[in-house]
Formats: C-alpha cells, sequence, structure tokens
C-alpha cells in the first residue's frame, strides 16, 4: 500500500494512504468544491478517517518507511 505524507500550516504531519498523486487529486478536487468542502483522507495504520482544510495544506510527498516497517 502506498502511503502519503501530508504537511499543514502549523508543522503537523499526517501519513494517509494512497499515492501522492491520488491525495493531491484529492486535496485539488476539495479545494474546488463548495467554501469550506474539507478533503477526507484515511490515516495510515489506524485507519482513522480524517478531514483536513486544503487550505491549510503545505506539502505533499510520497512518505518514506518508518525503520520498524518494512517496504512494500
Amino acid at each position: 500500500m502506498s502511503v502519503t505524507e501530508v504537511l499543514v500550516v502549523g508543522g503537523q504531519r499526517f501519513r494517509v494512504e494512497g499515492t501522492a498523486e491520488e491525495v493531491e487529486s484529492k486535496i485539488l478536487d476539495a479545494a474546488r468544491g463548495s467554501i469550506l468542502e474539507l478533503v477526507w483522507l484515511v490515516e495510515s495504520g489506524p485507519g482513522r478517517s480524517v478531514a483536513l482544510n486544503p487550505a491549510h495544506i503545505v506539502a505533499v510527498g510520497e512518505a518514506q518507511p518508518h525503520q520498524d516497517q518494512a517496504p512494500d
């Protein structure tokens, strides 16, 4: 499974499921949607849903595996 890291204003990082391109597409769709539409993503590992404001996302990139995780 691909994991992407999303960095938001304030420096908080989220590791979410999907390729960087898939996550970027979801963020752009939400940004182009109605005012205050959130992007819903699934966190890698715990599998919980997280909603982010696309206007507060500052970077998206392929996540590096944790040292305790084997690469896909």
